[in-house]
């Protein structure tokens, strides 16, 4: 399968967790699937629940939100976080989106296994489930076949 033909996973990586992580498998020069994009970020509270659904729309197929968890330099970090992606949860699922697409993940600066093992098994995820765009497509066509049902 092609870089292109495999599904998109997106990491928001914390500079104090998951970005530090995903350095240290890089200097370690252990490989991880090329299909993964990191974005560092100071902290991941700072991202509404709605830019994960515009990250699935334009094309992410799964998101890992790494971050340092309860060691967060930040206070608000650990259950503010917890509270956004909760929030994205219902939002995907309003919409027939599988939550196992979105995750959290408490990853430290040098967890170099821990970082491989989420992305490995998002990876191993998305090859199973396929690509979101097909399970967007999948819900709208249902939605409008109930609603020709009923109308």
């Amino acid at each position: 399968m092609s870089q292109s033909q495999q599904p998109k996973i997106l990491i928001l990586g914390t500079l104090s967790g998951g970005y530090a992580g995903a350095d240290s498998t890089g200097q370690s020069h252990l490989d991880y699937p090329p299909n993964t994009y990191i974005l560092p970020v100071m902290s991941p509270v700072m991202f509404p629940p709605e830019f994960y659904l515009r990250a699935f729309e334009h094309g992410m197929d799964g998101i890992i939100v790494m971050y340092s968890g309860t060691d967060s330099p930040y206070k608000v970090e650990a259950d503010g976080t917890a509270k956004l992606i909760n929030r994205a949860y219902q939002l995907m699922k309003e919409r027939g989106m599988d939550i196992r697409r979105l995750r959290l993940a408490a990853i430290c600066t040098v967890c170099v296994k821990p970082f491989l093992k989420e992305v490995n098994q998002m990876n191993d995820l998305l090859e199973g489930i396929g690509f979101v765009k097909d399970e967007i497509a999948a819900h709208a066509s249902a939605i409008v076949t109930q609603e020709a049902a009923h109308g």
